[in-house]
């Protein structure tokens, strides 16, 4: 292996994965287009200035920050967007019903450029910090909404992560 691919395996995990439930959502049909509630808006704002006042400090450096297509995980990112003043990029792998294994796959392949920042649903949410964390999706977190699990590891593979945070909006 190159001295660029034993780095990459070295540091390719020293940077904070955070973890999102999108705000709560509205009932409806199609899924896709749910929006979020007063209340889920409430959240989203809550935790985007709980993040912002994190990274004003030093405590955590700016993420990169990924969503769902969907409605109600994209209007969740753009309070953390719009707190940060960050681009918001869409995956369109991390939708409620997409495999963990395919999101860990994704992980892998990142350079590593400080924290990555995904706002999604569950029980992706609940199966990607369990793949990575016990090594096994059935193994995951339970996400109230609008929840953030802070996630560190060498390296982004089954069972390799330790939690270091979990916060929810009721917390702040």
């Amino acid at each position: 292996m190159s001295d660029q691919g034993n780095q990459a395996l070295r540091h390719g995990g020293a940077s904070p994965l955070l973890i999102m439930r999108h705000g709560e959502a509205a009932p409806g049909f199609p899924d896709p287009v749910r929006a979020l509630t007063r209340r889920g808006e409430q959240e989203a704002g809550a935790m985007a200035r709980w993040l912002a006042a994190r990274v004003s400090e030093g405590e955590l450096a700016t993420p990169v920050l990924y969503a769902s297509p969907y409605v109600r995980a994209q209007q969740t990112a753009e309070h953390i967007r719009d707190a940060l003043g960050i681009p918001l990029n869409t995956l369109p792998f991390i939708t409620p019903d997409d495999p963990a294994s395919d999101v860990a796959e994704w992980l892998m392949a990142q350079q590593p450029q400080g924290p990555i920042m995904l706002v999604s649903h569950m029980p992706l949410v609940g199966e990607l910090a369990g793949l990575l964390i016990e090594g096994s999706p059935s193994q995951g977190l339970g996400f109230p909404t609008a929840a953030i699990a802070e996630l560190e590891a060498d390296v982004w593979a089954a069972g390799c992560a330790q939690l270091q945070r979990f916060t929810q909006p009721s917390q702040l």
